[in-house]
């Protein structure tokens, strides 16, 4: 049975990790948060080991590990800026690392875990469930011998409360900003589907929302995402906290079911040794650590939400 370490188990993403360990069969063994709301662990994993020190955590796996019962993998669920340090952990504790979106913050730091692989003998695999999406695997193959450049919309808009900005998700040197926390595995899809991107925009960059456009090899993109609930279409306010739409040449494409259940097969992949790596993961690294640093350009190929939100 594959056994596994969770990092982060009171976040908002971690419930997706158990419920994908259990559904693959493997065994949650120790659980760290320095928060110790983690009820959820009684749903999946009653007999779990928990731990709110780091240090005590560290000294569990260690005995496990000196006792010829590490483990296999760490799951990693915790804030977006201490990805980089906790796959490190994992890596030099002998258990390959199972990291949540964004990998890290910065391009640089790909590179030095890399060769933290090299020197461990292990791997980082990271989630990127919209390349198993099966609407986003029969996009890109619709368009990957496509000698026309397309136009695609992409708008995602996720509400958040208060609470947000209170958070270290509100704190741009934690989380690496709206463009970051919460689009950066659609900036990966754009690229799984459209190609290689060559050139980057800034339309919008503010504390609740993001826009700009790529220019993709076979697509030219415009995006615009949000956590305000204002930004939300009237049609759908009153109804759902979270719209989300991609339009390639005017044409809706529906991805909406299946998108939040894929996690369980993102660990298939992942311990068949069929992870998403470093190498995959760096194109949407790259677009969102030059996002941060654009100039604001508001002339070209603005998305349409962001022109309201300019008026605003």
């Amino acid at each position: 049975m594959t056994s596994y370490a969770l990092i982060g188990a009171a976040g908002y993403i971690a419930p997706r990790h158990m419920r994908a360990i259990a559904e693959t069969g493997g065994k949650l063994v120790v659980a760290y948060d320095p928060n110790d709301s983690v009820g959820i662990l009684d749903s999946h994993f009653p007999d779990a080991q928990f731990f709110v020190e780091f240090e005590q955590f560290d000294r569990y796996i260690d005995k496990l590990r000196r006792r010829g019962e590490k483990i296999d993998f760490a799951a990693i669920c915790s804030p977006n800026y201490l990805h980089d340090a906790h796959c490190r952990f994992a890596m030099r504790a002998g258990a390959e690392a199972i990291c949540e979106k964004p990998l890290v913050l910065n391009p640089q730091d790909i590179d030095e875990l890399a060769e933290i692989e090299r020197d461990t003998g292990r791997r980082i695999s990271t989630i990127l469930q919209l390349r198993l999406h099966p609407a986003i695997i029969a996009l890109r193959d619709r368009f990957a011998k496509s000698n026309k450049r397309h136009k695609v919309e992409l708008t995602y808009i996720a509400s958040r409360g208060r609470w947000y900005h209170a958070s270290w998700k509100g704190d741009d040197s934690k989380s690496g900003g709206v463009a970051t926390n919460i689009g950066v595995h659609f900036f990966d899809m754009l690229g799984f589907v459209f190609g290689a991107v060559s050139r980057n925009e800034a339309h919008l960059r503010e504390a609740e929302r993001a826009a700009g456009s790529l220019e993709c090899e076979r697509a030219d993109v415009s995006w615009f995402l949000s956590i305000d609930r204002n930004d939300l279409p009237e049609s759908v306010r009153s109804k759902k906290t979270t719209f989300r739409s991609i339009t390639v040449d005017g044409e809706e494409i529906e991805f909406s079911d299946g998108f939040t259940d894929l996690h369980s097969r993102s660990y298939e992949e992942i311990v068949a040794g069929r992870g998403f790596g470093l190498d995959e993961v760096r194109t949407s690294i790259d677009i969102v650590s030059t996002f941060r640093d654009l100039p604001i350009n508001k002339t070209n190929g603005v998305h349409p939400f962001a022109i309201k939100a300019n008026r605003a």
